[in-house]
């Protein structure tokens, strides 16, 4: 049993670095900073929580340690990360910085 939670540990690990190097990209290679903010902010909260419940598991099975702190972090993480880069957008948004070019929609321009 021990062997099947040190690799599904591992497996939520990987997944929280591949989300985190998914998260670099977005932030390098997309034209404008509202695409950018999204992949920061989507895909890098995604990648810490995969990242603490792998450490939660771990713990937890290897060494009968349950640590409610690390699920108090999740939560906090899940609620406040994808609001925060909501309102950084809207910020952009409102103080002028402009679209990409190529954008087909501005569903904002309506309420402004």
């Amino acid at each position: 049993m021990t062997a099947i939670v040190e690799i599904l540990s591992a497996l939520f690990l990987l997944m929280g670095v591949f989300l985190f190097l998914v998260s670099a990209f977005g932030i390098i290679r997309l034209p404008d900073v509202y695409t950018r903010n999204h992949a920061a902010s989507k895909s890098s909260t995604l990648g810490i929580m995969f990242i603490l419940i792998g450490t939660l598991l771990y713990f937890y099975y290897k060494h009968s340690h349950f640590d409610f702190r690390v699920v108090l972090a999740i939560i906090f993480i899940f609620m406040t990360s994808p609001v925060a880069g909501h309102l950084i957008m809207r910020s952009a948004y409102h103080t002028g910085v402009k679209m990409w070019d190529r954008s087909v929609q501005d569903e904002l321009k309506k309420t402004r």
